[in-house]
């Protein structure tokens, strides 16, 4: 009698469930989006039966359009929207407040204006730390010497020497009196124990947990990750890049040491971050905050002012997720690899592109343009290691160069065109980045800036495989089959 009551039940959940992926997949195809991901889904959706819709719901919606996080209402990035508004206009009125070293850069700098509200700003200073120990021990100098507010946060928190050590320094700092704020997000420290936290509450510290994962959450705020690391103190000095506050960052792992970039910034470009770590707090808390102008003591913003003129270092930190308009940071990737004249260098641990990425860097080198690309020999995620490799052989075949990095981890993400500009922050040059995660990149056009990512590059290829056609064709059956596998998984990584 149970054998047969189980039967008729599994029938009709099964029947469900084809019902539901047929629904689904129907209205997948309806929404007119990239047919490549679209494809993936309905085969996920189909070879996976159960599993597939529960991954859809909770990894697959793209709510962006239906702004489950809005801006609207927050002050700090209604400042930020009325500041890039006036400066748009300011530069498209007199085209020659733009210095001569930025004309090259117009078009990427009012796209970056119009589509996520990026000023740019000037700055007296930007240092560039390519491990995690560099960071860490910058940003531990800069949290040491503060003596207003300090605020701090990371993808991932861990509760290890790492950890513990900028918890005590933040303890010591708050009880000087200085107002601390530490956000992180709720997966990526989802080991973080609740004693750490209490440790920094009972120290008047205000701690967030960026959508912590909890039972009966809401699907659609799931798969929406804050990725972004900031640390902003002051209001003078800020950090963003890729290093996290976790000891792998800082000592390294059984393959070696962690490399990554990471930039400390000083000038204007601070008011940025600082826009973008408030409103970080405000979809986290779901509160409104009043605009405090301490967290702003530079900012020199209004119109015919030295942000348009004797310039030093220019800048436009860009924050893109499913709180903005557009993506952003996918967009200016695009523009800035298409506007390349002689090289472009790539470097990103992770690299599952769309399909407008990717054709950019293929015509970008079948167009005779230096593309070189650097990723991990070794990653620490297998599957999207294998979705990154299932990209090599047509990027050779454009004529991409690609180099395999062996001395330990590479987490840096980073791009530099023609010795003149340079991206850096915490978005990776995949789908996700892209779509779904809360990223923070700094857009530099000052050639210093991106000699010095170019030249450490260079340097770095010393410590890679550089793959060939020919070998890569070498490769056994089994890898080349893990590879497509992945590779139809790669919009959903």
């Amino acid at each position: 009698m149970w054998g047969n009551t189980w039967q008729i039940i599994s029938v009709v959940l099964y029947i469900m469930n084809m019902v539901l992926a047929v629904f689904i997949s129907t209205v997948l195809i309806l929404r007119k989006q990239d047919p490549v991901k679209t494809l993936s889904w309905i085969m996920v959706l189909i070879l996976l039966p159960y599993i597939g819709i529960l991954l859809y719901l909770f990894v697959g919606q793209n709510f962006r359009k239906k702004k489950i996080y809005s801006r609207k209402g927050i002050a700090d990035y209604n400042l930020r929207k009325k500041t890039s508004a006036r400066q748009l206009e300011t530069l498209k009125a007199n085209p020659g407040l733009l210095e001569t070293e930025l004309q090259p850069f117009r078009k990427i700098i009012f796209q970056n204006l119009k589509n996520s509200h990026t000023v740019l700003e000037s700055n007296t200073g930007i240092d560039f730390f390519f491990t995690g120990k560099e960071a860490l021990n910058a940003m531990y100098d800069s949290i040491e010497k503060a003596t207003s507010h300090i605020h701090l946060q990371s993808y991932i928190i861990e509760d290890d020497t790492t950890g513990n050590r900028f918890k005590d320094l933040l303890i010591k700092k708050a009880k000087e009196g200085l107002e601390i704020i530490v956000m992180y997000d709720g997966m990526g420290s989802i080991s973080l124990n609740k004693a750490f936290t209490e440790q920094l509450r009972n120290a008047s510290i205000e701690v967030i947990p960026f959508a912590p994962i909890r039972f009966f959450i809401p699907a659609s705020k799931v798969n929406y990750r804050n990725h972004r690391k900031i640390l902003v103190v002051d209001g003078v000095t800020g950090f963003l890049g890729g290093v996290n506050i976790a000891d792998r960052y800082y000592y390294g792992t059984n393959e070696g040491d962690w490399h990554d970039t990471h930039i400390k910034i000083t000038g204007e470009s601070v008011f940025s971050l600082q826009a973008c770590f408030m409103m970080d707090r405000h979809f986290a808390l779901n509160r409104r905050f009043r605009f405090k102008r301490k967290y702003y003591p530079e900012l020199k913003l209004t119109e015919g002012n030295s942000s348009l003129t004797n310039t030093k270092i220019y800048s436009q930190v860009i924050s893109s997720g499913p709180d903005s308009d557009w993506a952003s940071i996918m967009q200016c990737y695009f523009s800035a690899i298409t506007s390349a004249k002689e090289h472009i260098y790539i470097v990103s641990p992770y690299f599952t592109p769309c399909e407008s990425i990717l054709n950019a860097i293929k015509i970008a080198a079948l167009s005779e343009i230096d593309v070189r690309i650097m990723l991990p020999e070794k990653s620490d995620t297998k599957l999207v290691q294998y979705g990154t490799m299932s990209f090599v052989g047509e990027l050779l075949e454009a004529g991409v160069k690609i180099y395999l990095f062996k001395n330990g981890f590479n987490h840096s993400k980073v791009i530099s065109i023609d010795g003149e500009m340079s991206i850096v922050g915490s978005a990776n040059m995949d789908v996700r980045s892209f779509e779904h995660n809360f990223e923070v990149m700094a857009v530099i056009y000052n050639k210093e800036c991106a000699k010095t990512i170019e030249n450490k590059f260079i340097y770095d290829t010393r410590f890679c495989n550089a793959v060939s056609i020919a070998k890569w064709g070498k490769r056994g059956k089994r890898e080349k089959i893990k590879e497509s596998f992945a590779r139809l998984l790669s919009p959903l990584l």
